[in-house]
């Protein structure tokens, strides 16, 4: 097992331990945090997936200072597990960019993009429970938002499943000109949020 970053963090985790929701928590990103992002970012797991993020210090700060300060509309988190940085998520309106927003074509909705850093947590059914907590505390908070979309390769298979836990369903596949893969856009309705407490 890779060593923690945290000695705190092997404390709350233990080795064979069961992981269950209520430990889980979101705070906005500060910039002292951006190191353990370019941290994350180089893990295999994250890169895997997130290839196009620069994992130098100046990429990393540009990418995300301006959604820190608030000159993006894009709103940055951290996750947390008992108050321990476990990984990024974030939501913002897809009507922010022009072509994005065509394609997807869906009125009224947000988009999220989420990773678990620390590979501790990978594989433990945290997913669901981390997308659900975060529509309630953040997407479906906002009164504007109707729809949220996520949208992972259609490889991410694991990814996928998770979602579909949290409630999301697919709706179709979108190439996005700027991006190598495609999107497999899958969504939730407030309605289906509001009235599916399957998932805690």
């Amino acid at each position: 097992m890779p060593v923690l970053a945290n000695p705190r963090m092997r404390e709350a985790v233990g080795d064979d331990a069961v992981l269950g929701s209520a430990g889980i928590g979101f705070r906005r990103l500060r910039i002292s945090d951006l190191p353990l992002m370019q941290r994350w970012f180089k893990a295999p797991h994250v890169a895997r997936w997130w290839y196009d993020e620069g994992t130098s210090r100046r990429e990393v700060e540009d990418e995300y200072i301006p959604y820190i300060e608030g000159r993006e509309p894009v709103h940055p988190y951290l996750i947390l597990y008992r108050e321990q940085p476990i990984g990024y998520i974030q939501v913002y309106p897809i009507s922010h960019d022009d072509e994005y927003a065509r394609l997807v074509d869906v009125e009224g909705s947000s988009g999220i993009d989420l990773f678990i850093g620390e590979t501790e947590y990978l594989y433990r059914g945290l997913g669901a429970s981390i997308l659900r907590r975060f529509l309630a505390e953040e997407v479906f908070s906002d009164p504007a938002v109707e729809v949220c979309v996520i949208g992972p390769e259609p490889k991410n298979t694991a990814a996928i499943r998770s979602y579909e836990k949290a409630g999301f369903r697919y709706f179709k596949t979108i190439q996005v000109p700027a991006e190598r893969e495609p999107e497999y856009l899958m969504r939730m309705t407030r309605d289906e949020f509001e009235t599916d407490d399957s998932v805690t």
